[in-house]
């Protein structure tokens, strides 16, 4: 398990072993004092096959059951509840759900009465704020002036959108949060050297982005077949976001771990296709 975390990116995310289950964690939360907060690796679960070890999907093709017990043994290495899970239902939206104590266990052990979610917040203890990935980025947000946290799915669409944007003015609205009180994470995700995409898309965000952030976005310009094509730096996308958004540089941190070069160890829709399993973020107040 050695040596596959960058020495650059290990100030902020390391590994972390708790209960035979590997996790990826984050100083930067951890030092709140306020938050579990993990991002899965696929070491340590029951899953099997294309999946193994450690699928946190139901519509993989998996029995419930051996996610459900991914989800227990996650819970045994968080420290928290296997009840307390609270899931998204991502569609690529820039939409919120205030979660609340009523809502454990929901996408786990009961049906999820609600779609198209693609960030959770809220304030209260004893829920485990969940979201998939394999290749689009978790952004976790933590709030200790007023004891609240939101955790984000942000591939293209919800980065393009301003998902940070949204959860940040939604964290003033509900709980009083100011942008200068949080801390942000930006996880792990595809890497701008494994991402690459077409001239419609490198558009949309220049239009959202001042050209010198545009230049930190785009790289490496290359035609095709079917026109210009460009490297997108969704991390460096999203701390800029962040950044307009209000939250000082300096307490925004961005992983740097790429899903793709390290498909051993994270699931990765670039690297495996529909076939890939999902890796899990996972957010939750102490």
């Amino acid at each position: 398990m050695d040596g596959w975390i960058r020495k650059e990116t290990e100030t902020v995310t390391q590994v972390t072993e708790r209960n035979g289950v590997v996790l990826l964690t984050f100083p930067a939360l951890d030092r709140l004092g306020m938050v579990r907060a993990g991002f899965s690796t696929r070491h340590g679960g029951v899953s099997t096959g294309h999946l193994a070890e450690m699928n946190f999907s139901f519509g993989q093709g998996e029995p419930k059951e051996v996610v459900r017990e991914n989800y227990r043994r996650a819970a045994s290495a968080l420290g928290v509840e296997p009840e307390s899970f609270v899931l998204s239902h991502q569609t690529h939206t820039v939409n919120l759900m205030m979660v609340r104590e009523e809502d454990r266990g929901t996408g786990v052990f009961r049906e999820r009465p609600y779609d198209d979610i693609d960030g959770l917040l809220t304030n209260a203890r004893g829920v485990t704020l969940t979201t998939f990935h394999a290749d689009c980025l978790p952004v976790y947000l933590a709030d200790p002036v007023h004891g609240a946290i939101a955790l984000l799915h942000a591939g293209w669409r919800g980065t393009i959108g301003q998902i940070t944007g949204h959860a940040v003015r939604r964290m003033g609205e509900e709980f009083g949060t100011r942008p200068e009180d949080l801390t942000a994470v930006v996880g792990p995700g595809i890497c701008r050297e494994c991402y690459e995409i077409g001239e419609d898309v490198a558009e949309r965000f220049r239009s959202a982005l001042s050209a010198e952030e545009a230049a930190q976005v785009l790289t490496d310009p290359h035609r095709k077949e079917d026109g210009m094509h460009w490297q997108l730096d969704l991390g460096a996308a999203n701390r800029i976001f962040l950044q307009h958004a209000g939250i000082p540089a300096e307490k925004i941190h961005v992983s740097g771990v790429c899903t793709r070069c390290n498909a051993s160890h994270l699931h990765s829709y670039r690297a495996a296709g529909p076939l890939s399993g999902r890796n899990a973020a996972f957010l939750s107040l102490t």
